[in-house]
């Protein structure tokens, strides 16, 4: 099946959210959650992650995650990355609770594209303290893609992780997760990188690139948002509209995308310091707003 095909099936099989001006929207993907070893990537940003979640939870956002949230190729289960991450899960399942939890499943956490694991290893968690399990994402789905449809106009945003476009992490998923765990994940200790992730092979992601652009051409420029690379993407009206809302394990940053009063916007979290020497976590706008409308092809 080629990239194309992949790609079409997900659109043809994705989820519908509907939006108006009024709704507001952060998608991150590509955390990678790990269990806090020396592996785990997630783990160096994961104060500047939480606080930006904990804003988002405030101001009544809609949370999108595109995929790659949790590091199942790394890590053999879900708990080990719960204990490591606790308090963002429980911060998470505060907008379960309330309808505004959206998920995405990517290559390296493909194992939730199965209904029945993601039911037996998300739904609940054994809390030691009370010596009884708990109720942590009770009823949640992930999915492959999801559409954003707009009330009003019918513009339509595609969300996806993009590994569709990737032959090697999508249809031998289970081939990279062997090496990872088998091979790449005691040479990183070392700094040698994994070449078949795109994200490091940046050969591998042009390619990727390539193949997402030419398959948003073919659906009529539809406006698409993916995740994967871990590359940042915001182009201008009249480019072709593929997106990236980059990655959560950026050295010492994470990027993500807002849809807010109809407008989309890059933005980046970080942590900074005060002339006085004090260090605070802010928010950045890289690129944007931009409104949505001027991306909607006739």
């Amino acid at each position: 099946m080629s990239s194309d095909s992949r790609l079409s099936r997900a659109y043809t099989t994705a989820k519908t959210v509907p939006f108006d001006d009024n709704s507001k929207f952060i998608l991150f993907s590509d955390c990678h959650r790990g269990d806090n070893s020396f592996a785990d990537e997630f783990a160096n940003n994961r104060n500047i992650y939480y606080h930006a979640l904990k804003h988002y939870y405030l101001e009544g956002f809609h949370y999108f995650e595109l995929g790659d949230g949790d590091e199942l190729w790394e890590n053999l289960n879900f708990e080990s990355i719960f204990e490591a991450h606790k308090n963002v899960y429980k911060l998470l399942k505060q907008f379960h609770l309330e309808n505004r939890l959206h998920m995405i499943w990517g290559n390296h956490d493909m194992v939730y594209k199965d209904p029945h694991y993601v039911k037996k290893n998300l739904s609940s968690y054994f809390e030691p303290i009370d010596d009884k399990d708990k109720e942590l994402f009770e009823g949640i789905t992930y999915n492959e893609a999801i559409i954003l449809k707009h009330t009003e106009n019918n513009q339509e945003i595609f969300l996806t992780h993009g590994h569709q476009a990737d032959w090697w992490n999508y249809t031998f998923w289970r081939w990279g997760r062997f090496l990872v765990r088998v091979l790449w994940k005691p040479l990183q200790v070392w700094g040698i990188a994994d070449p078949t992730s795109p994200a490091k092979n940046y050969t591998e992601l042009r390619k990727i690139e390539r193949r997402l652009k030419k398959w948003i051409i073919a659906k009529n420029l539809l406006l698409t948002v993916v995740g994967h690379t871990h590359r940042p993407r915001f182009p201008e009206p009249g480019q072709i509209p593929l997106f990236n809302d980059g990655s959560c394990v950026h050295p010492r940053s994470i990027t993500g995308i807002e849809i807010e009063n109809g407008q989309i916007s890059l933005i980046k979290w970080q942590i900074a310091s005060t002339e006085d020497g004090t260090l605070k976590i802010i928010r950045i706008l890289l690129e944007g707003p931009q409104k949505l409308i001027d991306y909607m092809n006739d």
